[in-house]
This record gives C-alpha cells, structure tokens and sequence, in this order.
C-alpha cells in the first residue's frame, strides 16, 4: 500500500518535471539568466522523484519520510509556480515595459537563488536522516516459503473468511473453549514473530484466564533443544505452592523431576505458553511430555513458520485470522476444528454468530462407475454473509443458469463493481449452490493474495483440485516427475495442474483478479478442461473483466442494493427480522434508518457492519441519530465499523499515483453531486494532472483518467444522458467513498472545504478551496483562513459573493463558478488580474450579464463556459487569448420556433421584461436584500434588454456574438454555439480555425448559407456539429452547397426548416448522433429510408415538427435492414408513432415526451426485440392567465385539480404503453 503523501507528492514532481523540461521553461530560464539555476533544480527533482519512487517499493510509509515527501511536493509546487509565474510575466513584454521587465528579471534570478537553496536543502536531508535505503528489500528466503506454505494450510481461507465476513477469533475465547480436551493453539504471523508475543501476553494475564488456570508457565524454547531444561523450566513456573524456594532448589535428579511434572502438569488444569518454536521436530520432543488429562489445559505455540503452526494444531486444525497489526502484517491462530458445542469461537467483529461450512464432499462415478470423492473448498460461511445474499436472488439465479448452461464453450464469467458489493459472498453463494454439487468433477474456489504470487497461486489450486486431504503430506505430494509440490517451479506447477484438470469438468473461481497480467499468466492452465467446464472471475475493475471473459464469455457489472432491499438487510442485520422497520413500527426509528441507509447507499458491506453494531445498541432514533450526525468519525475511530473503510481503501491503494490525485480531487465536490465529465477533464487539464504526451493531449489523457477511474469502481456512472454518444457522460461518488476521499485529501491540505461547521484552523498551504452553500462567513473571515496567493483552484457552490475573487489569488488557474447565483454586473471586473487562469465556468450564473474587457488578459485561458447565461456578446479582446480551445456560449434548446412574430408582439414581450427590471430596482430597498444592488439591476435593464430588444427583432438567439479576428485563435477545438447572422465575416473567421473539433452556429440563413457552405467544407477534423435557424425559410437551401462534408463527423444536429435533407449527409459513414428539430421533412418515407441507411447511425431524435404531418411509421424493411446499429430513439412531441416489426432490430432505449392529447399513440412495442427501457414524461399545459382574477385559496385548488388531471391521464397512457411491454419477450421496463 503506497501512502498517500507520496502519491501526491509523486503526482505533483511529475507535473513540475513536465513542465521544467519543456521549451517553455527552457525559453523563459534563457531569458532570465537563470538556466543553470533551473537545469540544477530540475535535476534535484528528479533525483528526488527516484527517491520516492524507491520508497514506494520499499513501502517506507514512515512518518519521518511523510514528512520528507511532504517538503519535496511543496518544495516542488513552488519551483512550478515560480517558473510558471515568470512565464506569464513575460508573456506581457513591450517596449514600453522595459524598465519593469530588467526589474523583473532581478526579482526572478533572486528568487530562483533562493528556490535553489531550498531545494539543496531539501535534498540534503534525505542523505542527513538517511530516509530512504536505495534499493528496495527483496523477500528471504523463509519468507517465501511461509508464502507457499501458508496457501497450502488455510491462510488464504482465512484471509478471504476475513475479507469477506470479517471473520476473526478471539485468542481469550479459544483458550476459554469448554472442551475438555487438551488443545494446542498456535500464533503465527504474515510478518515473522512481531506482535506475536504481545497479543499472547495479553491473555496470559489475563484476571480471567489466571482464575481459570491454575498452573501457567511460559517457556521460551532453547536452541538446540534440551528436554531436561526444558522439563526444569516449567516445574520451577507451575510449583507455585513452594514460591521463589524452587527458583533456589538446585537440579532435582531425573525421576523426582518426572514426578513433579506430572503432578503439576497433568494433575490440573495448565496454560504452557511456547515461546519460539522453530521446528517440527522440537514439537515432536515436546508434546510427549504432555498427556490429555481431561482438565481442559491449553498449549498456545507461538512459531514464526507456518507449516510448524498448522502441524502443532493438529492434522484436522483450521485457521483464522488473529488481528490484523498492519497493511502488511497479521496475526493468524491455528487451532482444532470447532466442535459443535463451540461454534461461536470464531465471528465476525459485528457479533454474528458463525455457522462453520464443513469440507463439503460429495461423489460422481466415473466411466468405469467407480464413486470418485471430491472435496470442494472449505469456505465458512457467517450469518452476516448469508444476510448479504439479500437482494442478490436474480443475480445469483443469472449466474447458476449461465453455468448450467452446456450448449456453450469453455467459458469465463466475470462478475465486477465497487469493494464491499459483496462480490465474494454473492460468488461463494453460487459455488455452494445444491444446484451445481453434482455437475463438475473437480472445483476449487480461490482468492488471490497480494503481492500477487503465480507459484503461490498455482499451489494453491493444485491442493484444493488434488484427491488427497491429509494436512501432512500437502507438501509432499508426488507426482509423476517424482517431485513433491512444495519444491516445483512455475513450469511444472502449470504441467501438473494441467493433467489434474484434463478432460475434466470443471468450476474454478478466482476471487479479486487486480490486473490483466494476472490472469494472462494463469489462463494457460485450464486449456487442457472439458469444454463445458465453467472459470468464474471477481474484480473490481471493468476492463479486467472484460479481459478475462473475452468474446466469448459474460460481464456482469454487480450494483448496490435497490433502497427496499437496502432496507430488507438492515432490519434483518439489527432485528434478526427482515420485514422489521418495512412494517412501519416505529416511524421515527425507520425515518433514521433510511437517514443511515442514504450513507450506505446501497452498499452490503457498511449496511451489515453498521446493522451488525446498531444491533447492540439501543434501538432508539436519538442514538441512530447520534450515530448519523457522526458517521464520519466514528468511521474513522470505532474499530467495529473500521472494516468498511478499510475494505475501501483497499480501490485506492491499489490506484496508481496519478490517478489517486485525480480521484482526491473529487473531494471538491458536494455530497450527491453529478459531475459532468466535460467539467472535470478539463478541470484536471487546467491543474496539470494530465500532460500532451506522445501526441496523446492533455484533454484525451484526462478523459482516460475519467474512465479509468470509473472502470476502477472509484467513480460511479450517474445516469446516462440518452443525448450522449459516451458510454458516461457524468458521475459521482459514493458517500463513503467521497469520506476517503475527502479524509485523505484534508490530510495532504490538497483541498479545503469552506462549509458550517469546518475547522478554521488550516495547517500547511492549501491548494484547492470548495465553498459549500451553507458557509455564512463575512470577508475578514475569509481572507483570514487561508493563503489566498497560494491557490490554484476556487470551486463555488451555492450563492456568490464579490469578495470569493481576489486580486490576492495571482496563481489561480481554475475558477468554477457553475450554477452559483447572485454573480452582479461588475463582480468580474477584476477578474483580468488572474495571469494564470486556465479555466473560467460561468454556466448556469443566470444573473451574468457581460464579460469585461480584462478578460484578453487572460492569456493562459484554455476553456471558457458561459453556457446557460445571460452573456450574449464575448469581448473584442477574446482574440487575444491563443491559448484558447474550448469556448461553450449560447443557450441549449431541441425546439425552433416555426412561426414568426410580428415586430409589435415582440416589442411588447421585451418592453414588459424591460419595465419589470426596471420596478424591481425597487426590491432590495423595500425588502431588505442586501445581495443585489439597484445599480446593477438598473444598469442590466439600459445596457442589456434594450440591445437584446433590437437583436429579438432580426431573431431569437441562442447563440453569442463573437467578434471579428476569431480566426487568430488557432487553437479552438470547440466553439459553440456562436451567432453568426451579422454577415459572413464571422463564417470567414470560422474557415480559419481548421483544428476544429466541435462548432455549433445559430443565424444561418440564405444572406451566408453559401459563406457557411464554404467554412463547413474547410474543416476537416470536424466530428461534431450543430446548425439553426429560425422561421421560415428556416435552413432550406443553406446546407446544399457543402461539397466536402467532414468525413469524421460523429454528431449532426439540424433545427430549422429543411424540407428534404441534404444529400451530403449520406457520405457521412462514421455518423453516430442526429437530431433533427423543426425541420419540416416532407417525403415521410422517402426520409425515413434516407435516415435508416446511415450505417452507424445509434441514436436518432426527433423532435417537435421534424416531419410534416401528425404520424411517424418505421415499416419493415423490403430488402436491407434499416436502422440496423440504432440503440437509441428520442422522440419529442410527436403525437403518434407506430413501428412494424423488423422495423429496429437493435433498439434498447425508447424515450418519449409529449403534451397528453386525445390523438396520442404509439403502437407496436412489442415488435422491438432488443428493447430494455422505455422513458415517458408527459404533461398538460395549465394556463396560469386564467387563475390570475381568484383568490389565493381558489388558486391553489385550481392548480391542485389539474394536477390530479394530468397525473391521471399520463397515468392511463402509462398504462397502454405497459400492456404493449408486456407482450414484448425481452420484458423491457417502463420508467
């Protein structure tokens, strides 16, 4: 497990090297005078890069390197902002700026002097304290073949029983068994002796233990062995009646000593600690001296060899896990198998009793006839495991017919999702299925221990699948190269293994698969099984999963729970009743629980631990409340519910470091909130966590980073906008997950979350500041908080406030103001001050009316978003910013108004708007607001509607108006959606930008169709484009004249009137995404054939008044198929759809919205052999102008009849849909 002060810290040297080497800092150091200075420094930071990537080998997660690593990432966060800083100042020169810029250039090789020192420093002391060794440690030895022996006596079961149950004993609770018996319990740990002999001291002296046993002794076991001594050794500490004398006595002769053993050992009940036993010989020596007298005395062994463990328990012993001291280190106990009298030895931490699963065996003939014995893995199986089947019936019932499923190959089932969705148990509950317990001649269930070890695995498998059961000879097992299984290498392991397996039927499960490595490594064994032989894969990574499947095998992605099943298991959890809190028993306590279930949300793992220890609690709202308003501490402190967090942790550790600073990051973000792919990759550009590497972008190696993340189960897919060509448009965090997150990303002062109630005491330079909706601070507070020159990053959520931008915050380079309000006028007008902002989000800031000249200062801009506001002009001086790529204006509607108004009606609709700004200045006075000034109101009526109302007389716009010289920002890959009805210089800028990705335009009419025409025909790398115009002639007659379409366009939207579509659009054979609106397509059947040839055409809209007439027929196809790749359909208040059967083969996805009306209808859903889902929004329009002359009272029933009105008329329409699904034999659903 790396730390993640060196996950940042390698994440943060590996931006800064980037940077330093380029031709960016090798200029600006040229030009400063200070190339050696920074030639040395880069060179120190990569010397201290290896170092850390030494201590991540050596996993040294010491608090002495921490501290070290933590002054080498902030050490290096200056370095990048400085040299940075001293690129930005001199991206200003002039000749006029001479004088400052000498100035400058003093200040810059003063402060490059300084760094240099610091960083001499800095690197002095890793030699100073001698932090890190320089080679990492290689494992001994002994210490692998503990590793091989401990996959072969049960140490691995134990740890998946510990994983998957949190299974554990207790070491009291195993001496204090009742039996009668003379048992021998031995300790042994995964990290040598240590810890060892501290737990077993523990219930040596234990007040209980000491009542309970009245002779107790504690040998440390000489080498080489004296059996005298040793006899000696443990009378002088059992004959307690005599004291200190029989320290004094000198040595007894041999016969008198025998006789005192046997009266102090075998005449009552003892407790013999042995310390230090190395050998099984030893052992041998020693348990002759004992004899079961029936008193119930116990022998605890402590060993630091694992086979010497397993053997001293006994041939029929079992092993658990002890106590887990460390990442790396645990403790196991090596003891009989539990009697029946004595199951509740071993349970989980969460106080459920366990139900021990016996070696289960059960006999096949073979084709002599013969009985054929096979034993299939011992897996105990707690009560919380079985509860955590709850919920899982369909996914376990998919799972079993998929393996009982013999008209297929060799298959590979792959079950992935999240750590603690109860992969392993839901896995575990399909292999001990009385379904499959006569079907395959040989199964075996494994779980995969890290360090990942092939040999180790192998072992591991040829035990479970070999006939032999007898502990003993494990390791010396025989085959036919006269080789025992302990001493084989890889090669013969993989032969030996192969002939167990050949010809034969078999179930193989591989639990927690960590990469595709892994499995390409053991695939190669199970060639030589039958072909009906089933391999089952859990993970928690998709594109591993896919991996191991391949083409011809199942994916399964495991979801958390739905809220009723979610439920179902917390009640039986604490109640022991399933139907407990559902009966509605106790409102307030069910209202808690749902409160506490929203946390888990979902997730098996946190609902069986938290249940598990609310269920020794009193079962009162006011406690589950106490519990709610704390679950982030006690998370972090109570050792009953630490499991979940570790389980979690587990998905991060195994990140690498750069993704483990992408996905601290997200930490950001509020409780619950979907964020939007776009925002966050280019988010992570800006900040420097992805770089342009091998012609690979800084946005394309983000947007990787965004689904590894997701394939990583660390993100979870929000639902997927049907408009999106990406397999996830958005995501978000699971609330236990975000508390990891959130946790470790406070511990490296990464992000600072300003929200009521947080500590006001910062430690360490704070990088990135979220403002949550509920923080009502004043500006002293502030200012008083943080550093505001040292961020890089101000994230606002909620309502804004003019002092949140700072001319204090010279190195911010994100600045993400998305659906915040209360933006005034002028808040923005010092925002030309911050020199290294990179990307500036204004979308959804309703009340944003203009964007300041300043804004050309900012010369390191790469995304502006003004999208869904107010802005309809950018400022002339966005030409100057060529750094620019992605620019998101204009508003986003589906609909285009057909009908045109006249210039009276729309001089009237802006003159009311006008008027009711212009009353409102009145507002804040009259009611006390102190957010929104008169002046600003004021100046938004005069300097905005009124231009607003002589652009409404030309058209309605959706686009902003881009000033002329845009062709000089060479680098724009988006720009969209921008108004270029002015004329066609607009269009002639446009032909420039040839490294166009994404355009979207608005105004296009005849006066520039042929200037549009042109412009589209230029840009070559276009995969995404969007046209309209309004009214009449629309968009007919514009679009013909593109002779050369971009052949790689992937979504094309239209919304104006077209009549017939344009004929280039049948070259476009990459085509993914159309949508059309307003379009007015004459020819019903000549379009829809046009539409269903396009090859690769997947998601098709139509919307409002797309086609002449009220009815869209999809018919049969007379030769080809049509719409053969379609997945997706979205229709728009289409009034009635009908479709033939084989009309779309390959739709999952119907989406609908339409006005209730008496002619609605769709019909022949039944003939859509692919459909999953079918999503219906419908509604009735109200005319609020009739309720305006009643009372308040007649008013609110008015509204209330007419929304039972339309809940019962959408309601019946629902129902005709539903009657259409249920003859559909793909049983899709409706949503």
């Amino acid at each position: 497990m790396e730390v993640t002060a060196l996950s940042v810290g390698k994440s943060v040297l590996s931006g800064v090297l980037g940077y330093a080497k380029s031709a960016i800092a090798e200029e600006v150091a040229l030009q400063l005078g200070v190339k050696q200075d920074q030639a040395f420094i880069t060179d120190e930071l990569e010397m201290m890069q290896s170092f850390m990537m030494e201590a991540h080998e050596e996993r040294d997660d010491s608090k002495v390197v921490k501290t070290w690593v933590k002054q080498v990432r902030d050490t290096a966060y200056d370095v990048e902002d400085c040299l940075q800083d001293f690129a930005v100042r001199l991206d200003k020169q002039s000749w006029w700026r001479f004088p400052c810029t000498l100035l400058e250039r003093h200040r810059a090789a003063k402060k490059m002097k300084k760094l240099r020192a610091k960083v001499e420093d800095v690197s002095k002391r890793n030699v100073r304290y001698r932090l890190i060794k320089g080679s990492g440690s290689r494992a001994s030895a002994s210490e692998q073949s503990n590793t091989i022996a401990a996959a072969i006596f049960g140490v691995d079961d134990a740890r998946r029983a510990a994983k998957q149950d949190n299974q554990r004993v207790d070491l009291l609770q195993l001496i204090n068994d009742r039996d009668h018996d003379l048992k021998v319990i031995a300790v042994w740990g995964t990290g040598g002796d240590i810890g060892q002999t501290s737990i077993i001291r523990a219930a040596y002296e234990n007040p209980d233990i000491q009542s309970k046993f009245p002779g107790r002794a504690w040998i440390r076991v000489m080498h080489p062995f004296s059996p005298k001594g040793f006899v000696q050794s443990l009378v002088n500490q059992l004959h307690a009646t005599k004291g200190v004398e029989v320290l004094l006595e000198a040595e007894k002769a041999e016969q008198d000593l025998a006789q005192e053993f046997n009266e102090c050992v075998n005449e009552k009940r003892c407790l013999i600690v042995l310390n230090d036993l190395s050998t099984i010989e030893e052992w041998d020596q020693i348990k002759k001296f004992f004899r079961n007298n029936k008193k119930g005395s116990r022998i605890v062994v402590s060993t630091s060899q694992v086979e010497v463990a397993s053997l001293c328990a006994g041939q029929e012993s079992q092993a658990s896990e002890l106590k887990q001291l460390s990442a790396d280190q645990t403790l196991y106990a090596f003891y009989d198998k539990v009697s029946e009298k004595g199951k509740d030895l071993v349970k989980p931490l969460s106080s459920s009793a366990v139900v021990p699963g016996e070696i289960t065996d059960d006999q096949s003939k073979d084709a002599d006839g013969k009985k054929v014995v096979r034993s299939l893995t011992h897996i105990r199986t707690s009560v919380g495991a079985l509860e955590e089947l709850i919920g899982r019936k369909k996914e376990i019932t998919d799972i079993i017919e998929l393996i009982l499923n013999r008209d297929q190959q060799c298959q590979v089932i792959s079950l992935w999702g999240m750590g603690g969705l109860g992969k392993t148990t839901l896995i575990s509950g399909v292999y001990q299925s009385p379904k499959l317990s006569d079907k395959f001649e040989k199964c075996a269930f494994v779980t995969i221990m890290r360090p990942f070890n092939l040999a180790e695995l192998l072992r591991s498998l040829a035990v479970r699948l070999h006939d032999q059961s007898s502990k003993e000879d494990l390791l010396d097992i025989r085959f036919g190269n006269n080789k025992s299984l302990a001493s084989m290498g890889i090669e013969e392991l993989t032969k030996c293994l192969s002939n167990i397996l050949e010809n034969k039927s078999c179930l193989i499960v591989l639990d927690d698969m960590s990469s595709t490595r892994e499995w390409d490594l053991i695939k190669p064994v199970f060639h030589s099984m039958e072909k009906t032989s089933r391999i089952i894969v859990t993970t928690r990574e998709e594109n591993i999963a896919n991996h191991c499947s391949g083409e011809n095998g199942t994916v399964h992605n495991l979801q958390v729970l739905e809220p009723e099943e979610a439920l179902y298991l917390f009640s039986k959890k604490v109640f022991g009743e399933i139907t407990y809190l559902a009966e509605q028993r106790n409102p307030e306590l069910v209202k808690e629980a749902r409160q506490i279930l929203k946390r888990c949300a979902g997730l098996p793992l946190a609902i069986v631990v938290i249940g598990g220890f609310l269920a020794n609690r009193p079962k009162t709202p006011e406690e589950w409340r106490r519990l709610n308003e704390n679950i982030s501490a006690e998370l972090d402190m109570n050792p009953e519910l630490g499991m979940i967090k570790a389980v979690l942790e587990k998905s991060y550790d195994g990140l690498p470091y750069y993704l483990k600073s992408c996905f601290l990051y997200l930490s950001i973000f509020p409780e619950d909130y979907i964020i939007s792919r776009r925002r966050l990759v280019c988010r992570w550009a800006a900040e420097g966590y992805s770089i342009e590497r091998r012609g690979k972008s800084d946005i394309a190696t983000a947007d990787s980073y965004f689904v590894a993340l997701n394939n990583r189960s660390m993100t979870l897919p929000s639902q997927q906008s049907v408009h999106s060509m990406k397999s996830m448009d958005s995501c978000k965090l699971h609330d236990l997950m975000r508390e990891i997150a959130i946790s470790k990303a406070t511990e490296e002062n990464l992000v600072f979350r300003l929200e009521e109630g947080c500590s006001l005491n910062t430690h360490g330079t704070i990088r990135h500041l979220a403002i949550s909706s509920n923080w009502k601070g004043d500006q002293s507070e502030f200012e008083n908080i943080i550093d505001l020159s040292r961020l890089r990053s101000v994230s606002v959520f909620g309502q804004f406030m003019p002092f949140y931008i700072s001319d204090k915050m010279r190195l911010l380079r994100v600045l993400d103001l998305e659906g915040t309000y209360g933006l005034g006028y002028h808040d923005l007008d010092n925002i030309g001050k911050l020199l290294h902002l990179k990307y500036l989000s204004l979308r959804g800031c309703y009340c944003t009316l203009r964007l300041p000249r300043s804004l050309g200062n900012l010369r390191q801009l790469q995304t502006l978003d003004i999208r869904e506001t107010q802005i309809t002009t950018l400022p002339k001086t966005i030409v100057n910013l060529q750094k620019l790529q992605y620019i998101h204006a204009g508003k986003k509607s589906d609909y285009v108004d057909k009908g045109e108004k006249s210039l009276l009606a729309r001089c009237l609709v802006r003159l009311e708007v006008g008027s009711h700004l212009c009353a409102s200045c009145c507002v804040p006075s009259l009611l006390g607001i102190p957010d929104f000034k008169r002046r600003d109101v004021c100046t938004s009526a005069c300097c905005m509607e009124i231009p607003a109302l002589m652009r409404d007389l030309v058209e309605e716009c959706y686009g902003a108006w881009v000033p002329r010289g845009m062709g000089k920002l060479k680098g724009l890959q988006t720009l969209r959606v921008v108004n270029v009805g002015r004329g066609n210089s607009v269009l002639q800028n446009i032909k420039m930008l040839t490294g166009l990705r994404k355009l979207g335009v608005t105004g296009i009419s005849k006066k520039n169709g042929v200037a549009f025409c042109s412009a589209i025909s230029s840009l070559s790398r276009l995969d995404s484009l969007l046209v309209r115009a309004a009214g009449k002639p629309g968009l007919c007659g514009c679009l013909d004249g593109i002779s050369s379409p971009p052949v790689n366009l992937q979504s094309l939207k239209l919304y104006g009137n077209l009549e017939t579509l344009p004929e280039w659009i049948k070259k476009l054979q990459y085509l993914v995404k159309l949508k059309l609106g307003g379009t007015g397509l004459a020819n019903h059947d000549a379009s829809m054939e046009f539409l269903g040839k396009l090859p690769k055409l997947e998601i098709l809209g139509l919307c409002r008044l797309s086609f002449q007439g009220e009815e869209l027929h999809f018919h049969s196809p007379q030769t080809e198929i049509a719409f053969g790749n379609l997945r997706v359909l979205i229709l728009a208040e289409i009034i009635s759809v009908k479709f033939e059967s084989g009309s779309m083969p390959n739709l999952e996805q119907l989406v609908m919205t339409s006005e209730i009306k008496d002619k609605l209808c769709v019909s022949g859903l039944e003939f859509l052999p692919s459909m999953k889902e079918v999503k219906f929004i419908g509604w009735i329009p109200f005319d609020w102008k009739m309720i305006r002359p009643h009372d308040s009272e007649t008013r609110d029933k008015m509204i209330e009849e007419h929304m039972h009105e339309e809940r019962r008329r959408v309601g019946e329409f629902r129902m005709k849909i539903q009657e259409q699904l249920a003859r559909n034999p793909n049983q899709p659903i409706l949503i």
